[in-house]
């Protein structure tokens, strides 16, 4: 039976709901379930509290909302919509459609007023903590008239059943985070069915152990506790809060509280029948002026005199602290151009050593003179070495600090890591040991896909680990992170090309980079150049007269093939060595330098890598790889077992010419 719709907050949500149920019917594709359920949740958050100006959708002291649950897009899109974001009824009418402003799933740069993409579950959680924690490094920086504000996320059952949310929750609550408010639709389905057939964890007291505050509303759809729940949990500063929300999936469906209505459209019966009960008389696609100006009374007059307030502040601090506001000015974006060029990293620094102790060298130096640059490791700062010398701890006593402890987290602390960069005025990296990149993989992609440049530091890159045997000896991930599209990957043979990484991935402004990181030491090479890695590869060692053959390597084999060539001439056969410390970075500068670079027919090529062959017979006929999992041992014993030899290189060589 319908009701009666009593207030403007009843009208509202239901208007909400009505325009999802309308818009997944006409895409024919979508999850409703959680868009009515979590309606309210989402209303009174953007209604009573949320603070952001849709004419200014980038301005920096906004309260950022990530939806991790990001299957319930039409959801989000509409609350944008009746806020005044540049979101049209035309554009929820093509609602999942190619070239859509209003995609499946919230994507970053796509649709304005998104503050963070989201899709894989759980990755919004972690995205939304490492907002919250860039804004206690910037409040603390700049101090209150700057940054002061409140990251909120919205989630549901299948994020907290991601491994990931227990590494973002332990996080969150060890460190503090106050401003940093979770709301969970807690409807208790999932995609296959009632939550109970995968868990039945105790959510309240998982979080209580984790320090957070937990906030509980029995009634989903009961706007005022809603309302309430919120308002207590920005009163709360010693920590961060849930605010579990029991809800119905699918509310007014003739399948509501069932898994059918989780990601199927209703269709035009079941929906009608479903606005019915609601109270919702209107038609398909229409909005009553009301609800129009509810969000024009509330949101949009909050975040005009918020914004407002906000740029007076700034002038003052310009006015007053004049340094400090050009620093904040430098920093709004992503962009390090101007520091990169203007560092000099003095040539006398270069020396034979391990690329991981290179890279922390040079990491500290960067540091130094770039007073945004912060990140850490998953506990392996010392074997990574990306701790920062003069670099403070970051912690719960400590908001100034730029070395993250992130824990054995690796997948936790690279999708966080995204959401500080998602956040802006800070630059991010993280590191650990390249074969741990498989946990990092999701996150990774994320970079790519939300075009945030992220650094990532891996070493350990070979079966030159040695001892550690072969679960940490990577042979496969090269080609993963070389696979993902928009992403770089840098592995230098020597100080002066792990420098020359630095600089691209410092100058990148859309594109993340993956340094990867010898733990042996590698010598200073005579023709390396730190400016020539911009091109992805080059040659190194130029054959005396005539190109008989070409060898190409990358990272510690580079040293092997110029040894080889050398040894090679012996015997009158005249080698090129090209160094290609980035395939991605090669590729953009086009065929013809391509091939007059690699120079010899195709037959005649030879690429050498500790790493499976996979990709790289596009530059060779012929691969000296790895396809087998390493070895146990000492480092040069594996290397030798595996055929990473002068003599064996020369012998593959001479094989291929038939001499």
């Amino acid at each position: 039976m319908a009701k009666n719709l009593s207030n403007i907050d009843e009208l509202s949500i239901a208007a909400i709901r009505a325009t999802c149920i309308d818009g997944i019917n006409k895409a024919n594709s979508g999850h409703p379930g959680m868009c009515l359920s979590a309606a309210p949740i989402v209303y009174t958050l953007f209604k009573d509290y949320l603070v952001s100006n849709p004419s200014n959708s980038k301005w920096h002291n906004r309260d950022r909302f990530v939806m991790s649950c990001g299957h319930g897009s039409m959801l989000y899109y509409t609350i944008l919509h009746l806020c005044g974001f540049d979101i049209t009824m035309d554009d929820l009418k093509s609602f999942r459609q190619v070239s859509s402003r209003t995609p499946g799933h919230p994507e970053v740069g796509v649709t304005d007023g998104i503050d963070a993409g989201s899709g894989p579950l759980g990755q919004g959680i972690a995205q939304a903590v490492g907002m919250a924690l860039a804004e206690t490094i910037l409040n603390k920086m700049y101090g209150d008239d700057v940054y002061n504000h409140y990251t909120y996320c919205l989630t549901g059952d299948g994020c907290l059943e991601e491994g990931i949310s227990q590494e973002a929750i332990t996080f969150a609550g060890t460190n503090k985070l106050n401003k940093l408010i979770l709301l969970y639709d807690r409807n208790n389905v999932t995609l296959d069915g009632p939550l109970a057939q995968s868990s039945s964890e105790d959510v309240a007291n998982r979080f209580l152990a984790s320090n957070w505050n937990v906030i509980h509303v029995a009634e989903g759809n009961n706007y005022k506790s809603i309302k309430k729940a919120i308002k207590l949990a920005k009163n709360n500063v010693c920590g961060p809060t849930i605010i579990i929300v029991d809800t119905v999936i699918g509310l007014g469906s003739r399948n509501q509280g069932t898994s059918k209505t989780h990601g199927s459209p209703l269709g035009v019966e079941d929906g009608s029948a479903a606005k019915a009960s609601y109270g919702y008389n209107y038609g398909e696609f229409e909005i009553p002026q009301e609800v129009y100006d509810n969000f024009k009374n509330t949101f949009i007059k909050r975040g005009l005199e918020a914004n407002k307030l906000s740029d007076e502040k700034i002038a003052n601090f310009a006015k007053n602290s004049p340094e400090k506001y050009q620093l904040f000015k430098k920093y709004l974006n992503n962009d390090l151009s101007n520091d990169v060029d203007n560092i000099k990293i003095s040539e006398e620094l270069f020396k034979d050593c391990a690329s991981r102790d290179a890279s922390g060298e040079l990491l500290n130096i960067y540091h130094e003179n770039i007073p945004v640059l912060v990140g850490g490791s998953a506990d392996v700062a010392g074997s990574v070495k990306t701790k920062l010398k003069n670099g403070k701890t970051w912690d719960a006593e400590n908001y100034d600090g730029t070395n993250i402890n992130w824990g054995i987290r690796e997948f936790f602390m690279s999708a966080a890591a995204n959401g500080i960069l998602l956040h802006g005025g800070l630059r991010s990296y993280v590191g650990t040991f390249f074969v741990f990149a498989d946990y990092c993989k999701p996150a990774i992609r994320m970079s790519a896909l939300e075009e945030l440049p992220q650094i990532y530091l891996f070493s350990h890159d070979t079966i030159a680990v040695g001892e550690d045997g072969p679960t940490h000896q990577p042979i496969e991930q090269l080609a993963m992170l070389r696979s993902i599209p928009n992403n770089f990957v840098f592995r230098p043979a020597d100080y002066k090309e792990t420098l020359g990484a630095y600089k691209c991935a410092l100058k990148s402004t859309k594109t993340p980079c993956s340094i990867i990181l010898s733990r042996q030491k590698l010598p200073v090479l005579e023709n390396t150049s730190v400016d020539n890695v911009q091109k992805g590869g080059y040659i190194v060692k130029k054959e005396s007269k005539n190109n008989d053959f070409t060898i190409i390597a990358t990272g510690s084999e580079v040293k092997l093939a110029i040894d080889a060539a050398n040894l090679l001439s012996n015997k009158n056969i005249d080698v090129r060595v090209v160094s290609i410390p980035s395939l991605e970075l090669f590729e953009a500068q086009g065929e013809e330098y391509i091939e007059s670079t690699l120079g010899a027919d195709y037959n005649h090529r030879l690429f050498v890598e500790m790493a499976s062959p996979f990709g790289l017979y596009k530059y060779a006929k012929n691969v000296m790889g790895i396809d087998k999992f390493g070895a146990s041992g000492p480092a040069n014993q594996v290397i030798e077992l595996y055929g990473f030899t002068v003599d064996k290189v020369c012998e593959k060589v001479l094989k291929i010419l038939n001499k």
